[in-house]
C-alpha cells in the first residue's frame, strides 16, 4: 500500500513554522505496513488544492491532508473537498454539541457563527471526532483513494491518527509488515563503516533493506524488513544485528527505536550510583541540555556551567591564569583543569569539559578554527582528546557534543 501526505497552509512554505505532523504520520503509517511515497506542502488555494488532489488520485491507496480546517476565511479544506467530491456542507450534532461544550463550557463565552460552523463536514465524509479542539477530521473513500482530511494542529492531528485513523485503515485493509530496526554508531565516518561491513551488507536477505544515516560525530544504520510474516522478519533482523555487532560492536552504542545515548548514559549512572557534572565553552550548554532532557536526570547530574568568555574560565572554574597565557584558552592543558576543577566544585564522580574555536572568527584562541578539545574527568583518571571539525559553526559544536557524549561513553564501559 501507499500513501501520499499533503500539508496545507503557507506558513509552512515561506518557512515560518516546521512541518512536523508528515514525520509522525508517515511513522504512524509506517508501523502498520503502509508505505509513505510522497510528501507534498502546498499553499492555502482552491486551485492549487483541486489540482493536488486530481494528482494523488488513484495514484495512491491513502492520502492525509493536513491543515485548513479551522475557523477562519483563510482555512478552505472543507469547501474546497466538497468541490472536489461534488459534495455540500451538513452540520454534524454530535460535533456541534462538542464546539459548544468546549466554548460555552470551558471557554465560558457565548458561541460564534464562526465557532459553529466548525460542525459543517461534507454530506459523504465519516467524521473523525476531534476530543482534542473543534475541528473533526474527515475521510472519504473516492475511487480507488482513501483522502483524510485532519487539523494542522499538532497535538489534535496525533490524537486522531491514534485514535480514528489508525484504527480504521487497520480494519479495513490486509498490509504487509514493515520491521525496522536502527543501530546508533558513535566515533567512526559513514564510508570507513561501509568499507567494515560491505560483505555483511552484501549477504543481506533479499528483503532486508540496509540505509546509512550519517550526522555529526554519529551514524544510524537502519535495518528495513517486509514482508508478509512479522515474526521471520523480527528474528531475521535480530539475527542479521547479532552478526553485524561481531564487526563494529565496538561502536554500536544502542538502537534509536528504544533509547538515545543520552537515556543509555543515565541509566549507567544511575544504576552504578554515579554521578556527571559539565563545563562546556564552545557547547554553550547543549550537553547539559541532552544530559537533563531526560526524566531522572536529577539522580546523577550535580549541574554545569558555561564559562564562555575566557576570564570565566578563571573566574568561575579556577583555571589557572598561566596556563590559559602559556597553552591558550583552546588548548588540552585548560580543558583538562576545566574538566578535573569542575568534577571538584561539583563533587562528581564524572566531568565532561569542552573548550574550542567554533568559529567564524578565532576570537582569544590561537587554535585554527574547527579546533575542539573534549576532556573527561574519571574517579581515576582524565582523558584529553583534540578535534578538528572544521566548519561551518553549527557542524562544530554538533560534532563535539556527540564526542564528548562518545567519550564519556567508553569511559564509563571502562569501569
Amino acid at each position: 500500500m501507499k500513501a501520499s501526505i499533503i500539508t496545507i497552509g503557507d506558513e509552512i512554505l515561506i518557512g515560518q513554522i516546521v512541518d512536523t505532523n508528515s514525520s509522525y504520520i508517515a511513522k504512524a503509517l509506517d508501523k502498520i505496513g503502509i508505505a509513505t511515497n510522497e510528501m507534498l506542502s502546498i499553499s492555502d488555494d482552491k486551485n492549487h488544492i483541486l489540482r493536488t488532489l486530481q494528482y494523488v488520485q488513484n495514484q495512491f491507496n491513502v492520502v492525509v491532508v493536513t491543515g485548513g480546517l479551522g475557523p477562519t476565511k483563510d482555512d478552505i479544506t472543507k469547501k474546497t473537498f466538497c468541490d472536489y467530491f461534488n459534495d455540500t456542507l451538513i452540520e454534524d450534532p454530535d460535533v456541534l454539541s462538542h464546539v459548544k461544550e468546549i466554548i460555552e463550557g470551558f471557554y465560558k463565552r457565548p458561541i460564534t457563527q464562526l465557532n459553529k460552523d466548525q460542525a459543517l463536514v461534507p454530506s459523504k465524509c465519516k467524521v473523525l471526532f476531534n476530543k482534542m479542539g473543534t475541528a473533526p477530521g474527515m475521510l472519504i473513500a473516492h475511487e480507488n483513494t482513501i483522502f483524510i482530511s485532519l487539523p494542522g494542529v499538532p497535538y489534535e492531528m496525533k490524537y486522531l491518527v491514534d485514535n480514528e485513523v489508525i484504527p480504521y485503515l487497520v480494519s479495513k485493509f490486509k498490509r504487509p509488515y514493515i520491521v525496522h530496526k536502527t543501530l546508533m554508531t558513535y566515533g567512526r565516518g559513514e564510508s570507513l563503516i561501509a568499507e567494515q561491513i560491505e560483505e555483511w551488507e552484501e549477504n543481506l536477505p533479499k528483503f532486508i533493506k540496509l540505509a546509512y544515516l550519517p550526522s555529526p560525530g554519529k551514524v544510524r544504520l537502519r535495518l528495513t524488513a517486509r514482508g508478509e510474516n512479522e515474526l521471520i522478519l523480527k528474528e531475521t533482523i535480530d539475527q542479521e544485528v547479532d552478526k553485524l555487532k561481531e564487526i563494529i560492536g565496538d561502536i554500536i552504542v544502542g538502537f534509536e527505536e528504544e533509547e538515545s545515548i543520552e537515556v543509555i548514559l543515565g541509566r549507567k549512572l544511575s544504576q552504578s550510583g554515579l554521578t556527571i557534572s559539565t563545563a562546556e565553552s564552545c557547547t554553550g550548554g547543549k550537553i547539559a541540555q541532552m544530559i537533563t532532557s531526560v526524566s531522572g536526570a536529577s539522580s546523577y547530574f550535580k549541574g554545569g556551567v558555561v564559562p564562555y568568555a575566557t576570564e570565566m574560565k578563571t573566574k568561575i572554574l579556577g583555571v589557572d591564569p598561566s596556563v590559559i597565557v602559556e597553552h591558550s584558552v583552546v588548548s588540552s592543558e585548560v580543558a583538562r583543569e576545566m574538566a578535573l576543577n569542575c568534577k571538584k566544585i561539583f563533587d562528581s564522580d564524572y566531568a565532561i569539559a569542552t573548550t574550542g574555536n567554533a568559529g567564524p572568527l578565532k576570537g582569544d584562541a590561537d587554535a585554527e578554527i574547527g579546533t575542539v578539545f573534549v576532556a573527561v574527568a574519571t574517579p581515576e583518571s582524565v582523558l584529553v582528546e583534540e578535534f578538528n571539525f572544521g566548519q561551518p559553526r553549527e557542524k562544530v559544536i554538533e560534532r563535539a557534543v556527540a564526542k564528548a557524549f562518545e567519550l564519556l561513553y567508553k569511559e564509563i564501559l571502562k569501569n
